[in-house]
This record gives C-alpha cells, sequence and structure tokens, in this order.
C-alpha cells in the first residue's frame, strides 16, 4: 500500500481544504494525468464546487491551490504527515495536480517490498467464500483451443480473488448425463467401435473427441435404429444403476482424468469436481420445483403455444416465456442448471458426500462429489453455502445464465450473489493452422466445430508452442542440457499461452497465433518472462548489499517511471477483483515490463560510478523483481532466471 498512501494524503489534504473553504464535498474524483507534465495524481474539485461558487473551475482551483492547500501542506509539513506529497499546483484545464516525492516513495515502497513477501495483494475478500466454476467441458472430447481461454480466465480469476484474502473453491461442472457423452457410448456398445484406439500413444480424450464421437454422429445419419439406442442410453445414464451406466461412467473418468491432465500442464487448480448425473439423481430440482411454485416464480401456461408448461418470465421480455417443465413433465435442460445453481448459494440442502479424487500438480487434493456414502471422507472442505458464485461460461450461454440469476434474485432477494463472467470465442490464425496441417483456404482465422470435427485441439497447440520454444531457448542456450532446455521451453510456451488468452477484453473474439505469442518483442508472454530474466541477472552479478541509502538519487525519467509502477501493484490488483477482468493485471505486467527494459537499456547499474546511485538502482531492481514475480503469479506466468 504505496501509491495508495499517496492518493490518501491526498484526499486528507483536500477534505480539509473543503471543510475551510465551507464545501466538505464527500466525493471527488483522484485520476491520473493524461501526460506526465501534469503530475502524478489529478483532482477534479474544482469542477464539482464551479456550479455552487458561479465560477470557473481554472480560477477555483488556483484560489483553491494558493489560500487553502498549500497552506495545510506548509502547516503539516513539520510533522511530517504529507511526506509523499512534493507539491500541488493548478492547472488551467480546471484540475488541481499533485506530484510525489519520489524520494520518500521510493523509500516507503521498497520497505515494504522488502519485508512484505505478498507485496501488492490487497485485502478486500475478508474470507469470504465465492465459488468459481470454469472448464465444464462435456466428456466426450479433448479440449480445444477454445476451451483454453474459459480454462485459464478462470484459473486467473481464482488467483486474483484467493491473492485478495477470498476463500475460492474452484468447481468443474462434469455433465455425464447427456447426448454428447450418449453418443461415445452408442458408437462402444450398438456400433462396434473399439474402445481403446489403435494409435496407443493417442490421448483417450482425443480419440472418443476425433474419432468416435465425430464418425458415430455421421452413422446417425445413415443408420436411424442407433438414433433409438442413443435414447436408450441416454435414459439408463440417468437412471444410474445399469451395467451400462457403470460403463458410462468408466468411460467419463477415463475422458475427464485426460481433459485433467491438459488443465494441470496449464498449471490450473480446481478444489471440486460436480457430476451431472447426480444432479439429477439427487432430485435436488424436485425439491427446488415445489419451492419455485410456492414462491410463484414459476406459473403454469393456461394458453399459447406454452400451454400446460411451467414457465418463467423474463421480466427484460414481458412478452417471452422461458420453459422449465414441458407439458408432458420432461425438464428442459435448464433444469438441471437451476439446482446447481442454487446449490452453491446453500439455496437448497447439499444432498452429496465427498471423496478424494486425486491429487493435482500442485500437490493439493481435488475432491469430488458422490452419493455414495460409503465412498465419503469426513474431513473435506464446505464447498457449497458460498457468498457469491462466479460462473465462466462463453457469450453463447448469456440468455440462460440471466434467467438462472433471474431465478436465484427471486429465491434470495439479495443481489450480485450470483455472476456469470462472459467471454467470446478463440480463432486460429491462418499461419497457426496451417502449421497444425489444417486447411483453411483463404480465410485468415478458423472457427471451430466438436460436432464437424473442424477443430484443433488443445494438447496440439501446447506440443507445437512448446516445440518452437525449445528451438528458440536452444539456440540461445547452446549449453544447458536437454532437460533445463526442455524446463525452460516447457514454462516459456504454457506462459505464451496463458498470457496470450488474458490480455484480451472479455468481449473480444482472439485470433491465437503460435508464431506471435513466443515472440520476444511485443505484447507476449516471453517478453514479459525475459524483463524479469533480465533482472535477475543484474542482482545475479551486483556485489552490492541492500543497505539504508537516499532514493532522493533516483531522479532518471526512467528510474521514477519503475518507482511508479512497483508503487501501484496494490491498486490493480484491487480493481481487478473488484471488476473480475484479468486484463488489467495483464496491461500492468505489460507496462512495468515495458517500464524496466527501458530503464535497462538507458540508466547504468552495475557500470554507475558513484557508489549512493548503483546501491539505489540496485535496490530499484530487487524491488522490481519481486514485485514483477509476484504479479506474473496471479497470471499463472513462471518467472525465468535465464531464458
Amino acid at each position: 500500500m504505496t501509491f495508495r498512501v499517496l492518493l490518501n494524503e491526498i484526499r486528507h489534504v483536500v477534505s480539509i481544504g473543503l471543510t475551510r473553504l465551507g464545501y466538505p464535498l464527500e466525493n471527488f474524483d483522484l485520476l491520473e494525468p493524461p501526460r506526465p507534465e501534469f503530475g502524478d495524481v489529478s483532482c477534479n474539485v474544482a469542477f464539482q464546487i464551479s456550479k455552487k461558487l458561479n465560477r470557473k473551475p481554472y480560477d477555483i482551483a488556483r484560489d483553491f491551490v494558493e489560500s487553502y492547500l498549500k497552506p495545510i501542506l506548509a502547516e503539516e509539513d513539520k510533522a511530517g504527515q504529507y511526506s509523499l506529497i512534493l507539491s500541488i499546483e493548478a492547472h488551467q484545464g480546471g484540475y488541481v495536480n499533485f506530484r510525489a516525492d519520489y524520494g520518500n516513495l521510493a523509500a516507503l515502497t521498497f520497505n515494504e517490498v522488502f519485508e512484505n513477501p505478498s507485496y501488492g495483494y490487497y485485502n478486500i475478500g475478508n474470507g469470504s467464500h465465492v465459488l468459481v466454476e470454469h472448464t465444464s467441458v462435456n466428456p466426450n472430447k479433448a479440449l480445444h483451443v477454445g476451451h483454453l481461454r474459459n480454462v485459464v480466465l478462470g484459473d486467473t480469476i481464482h488467483r486474483i480473488l484467493k491473492t485478495t484474502n477470498h476463500k475460492v473453491s474452484v468447481l468443474n461442472y462434469v455433465d455425464d448425463s447427456g447426448l454428447q457423452v450418449a453418443d461415445i457410448i452408442v458408437a462402444f456398445i450398438f456400433a462396434g467401435f473399439p474402445v481403446e484406439p489403435d494409435e496407443k500413444s493417442m490421448k483417450f480424450d482425443k480419440y472418443c473427441g476425433d474419432h468416435v464421437y465425430v464418425k458415430i454422429n455421421e452413422l446417425y445419419k445413415t443408420d436411424r435404429g442407433l438414433e433409438e439406442r442413443r435414447r436408450l442410453v441416454l435414459k439408463e445414464i440417468e437412471d444410474g444403476r445399469s451395467e451400462l451406466a457403470r460403463f458410462a461412467s468408466t468411460i467419463v473418468s477415463r475422458v475427464l482424468h485426460e481433459q485433467l491432465m491438459t488443465c494441470w500442464r496449464m498449471r490450473v487448480h480446481y478444489d471440486l469436481i460436480n457430476f451431472e448425473s447426480q444432479i439429477v439423481t439427487s432430485k435436488l430440482w424436485e425439491k427446488l420445483f415445489i419451492l419455485l411454485k410456492d414462491k410463484r416464480i414459476l406459473h403454469l401456461a393456461d394458453d399459447g403455444k406454452n400451454k400446460g408448461c411451467w414457465v418463467i418470465s423474463d421480466e427484460s421480455e414481458s412478452t417471452d416465456e422461458k420453459v422449465i417443465v414441458r407439458s408432458d413433465l420432461t425438464t428442459t435442460y435448464i433444469a438441471k442448471d437451476i439446482p446447481y445453481a442454487a446449490w452453491k448459494l446453500g439455496l437448497v440442502n447439499d444432498p452429496f458426500f465427498y471423496y478424494k479424487f486425486s491429487e493435482q500438480w500442485d500437490n493439493t487434493l481435488l475432491w469430488a462429489t458422490t452419493l455414495d456414502s460409503s465412498k465419503r471422507s469426513t474431513d473435506h472442505p464446505k464447498f457449497n453455502s458460498a457468498d457469491r458464485a462466479i460462473t465462466i461460461i462463453d457469450s453463447r450461454q448469456s440468455r440462460l445464465q440471466t434467467i438462472i440469476s433471474d431465478i436465484l434474485l427471486h429465491l434470495q432477494q439479495i443481489e450480485n450473489r450470483y455472476r456469470h463472467l462472459a467471454y467470446e470465442p478463440v480463432t486460429l490464425s491462418s499461419k497457426t493452422a496451417d502449421l497444425l496441417g489444417v486447411q483453411v483456404g483463404d480465410r485468415r482465422s478458423m472457427h471451430m466445430s466438436g460436432r464437424k470435427g473442424v477443430y484443433i485441439n488443445a494438447d496440439d497447440v501446447i506440443e507445437m508452442v512448446h516445440s518452437r520454444a525449445y528451438e528458440e531457448v536452444r539456440l540461445r542456450n547452446p549449453s544447458l542440457s536437454e532437460e533445463q532446455l526442455d524446463e525452460i521451453a516447457e514454462k516459456v510456451s504454457i506462459s505464451a499461452i496463458r498470457y496470450n488468452l488474458i490480455r484480451y477484453d472479455l468481449d473480444k473474439i482472439i485470433t491465437f497465433d503460435i508464431v506471435d505469442s513466443l515472440s520476444l518483442e511485443g505484447d507476449t508472454g516471453p517478453y514479459i518472462q525475459y524483463a524479469y530474466a533480465r533482472s535477475r541477472r543484474l542482482l545475479e552479478k551486483s556485489t552490492e548489499k541492500r543497505c539504508q541509502t537516499s532514493f532522493w538519487v533516483l531522479k532518471e525519467e526512467q528510474e521514477i517511471a519503475l518507482i511508479k509502477a512497483i508503487a501501484k501493484l496494490d491498486l490493480v490488483v484491487e480493481d481487478a477483483a473488484r471488476t473480475l477482468n484479468p486484463k488489467s493485471i495483464a496491461r500492468y505486467v505489460h507496462m512495468m515490463a515495458a517500464a524496466f527494459n527501458l530503464f535497462y537499456e538507458l540508466v547504468p547499474v552495475l557500470k554507475e560510478p558513484k557508489m549512493e546511485k548503483r546501491v539505489a538502482r540496485v535496490a530499484l531492481v530487487e524491488a522490481f523483481s519481486r514485485t514483477f514475480k509476484n504479479a506474473l503469479d496471479l497470471l499463472g506466468i513462471e518467472p525465468l532466471n535465464e531464458m
């Protein structure tokens, strides 16, 4: 909390000045000026009171600064209460501009960086429990590159919330009772597809998705009997007690395990696996249906096209109704999602037991739900009844998620407990598709379709990025062993993919390009990792020991920019946690990397002849390195000492 301290000092000075002026405003804004010459912080207070005083904002700002703010600063100067404010001036545009005392700001900032390993992680959660659901890929196929945006987005949200003192539980919802699972079971049981792929090295999830799922959907066109078999399989799976249902469960588990291996390679953490079949079998919907009818959230349509159906009216579109239960009393797909959402917030009793599903890459336990009391463990965390639930699904599900949110709001009468975080899909550039052996013709990018088999597996993309990263690292470090090269290449490739999927606005379609993502120049993961590696090399070569020194000597433009960036981490983290916008962290780390690289190129550190400056600059590099590492951790980017 360093630049935050400067902002608090400014707010305090302005508030005292307003009280003395006779206009004690509660709200005024502190902004970052558009250009450095305007100072470090601008205040719009003159605009707030210009109408009341019937004067021009500049005239108010000028008199306010000279007659009130500067005297307040002078009065308190002896006590050092406003040690971070260097000067105040009125701008002709009407803003009051403040300049920071960077000697004192650096001393305060560096002391906190060196003393606090969690520097920059700001407490806004106060231990509140948040559920984050992401991934949720149908267990009949491998993840494709579009799924990776969901996975990386969800994991980054988890990291941000965890470091802002939220108790976070990450859920992966497995739709093990849907048509997609039924399709591959039909293929194995009734269409004669071998359960094991011909290629022994092929991952089982890839085999099911790329071969079995695509081929069985082609067979449906010519063999109508298979569609009848699919209805039978669906019924057996939902019932859950037959030999066929147990076989389906085995297949789902195998696919799920392979999907998790892909996610774990991306350094993604989960806490709990939920199974849709258990939502159905638990009778949660039946209990919730009674509650929804009692509260008149659902009503029975007595005329029109939905006559005989139980529907919910969409208040934003009064003429539209959403069918929840059909006239034949079968439920629509949303009837499975509503009880799951209600379970998250503790609006229904928890019907599940929990067992230890697997150990993860980070040595934590992954739990799973079960309805079998013989499998339960008693030492599991509490997963449901969260204070908030965040569901990460692409924008095509926005309509459905709005309906769920409205239903929950009617149930609990508390807003903002359920949040859908939507995002747009990922396409592949034509160059990347070509590298992966997919022909896209004259198109600049490729959209994907699982049913048509037109998509690129996430594993293939990761392997391709890893392979290219390995060659780049080997060329730059010919003396390293194969094991070292492979380890660095893996960290570079995973970071390149993660950063590329985070740095865009959520409402923008991403066109992923392998070559661009690995560039050491520009807005990429490797560029950011390279800045950290540079800082570590400087520190390894330095013979200076960190000690008490004056930071007034850090006066170069590049030094000031770096101090300011280091001091702002907690503000950026707070903003990202409140807005659930991981891009703000990506923008911050890129800004920091650019600031450090400019400092590295233009300001001598180890070759600085004056010892006082040299010691101060080494401290600046160390403060950058520690702060930068904390910021990278939020994005799941592994810092590298060499590249």
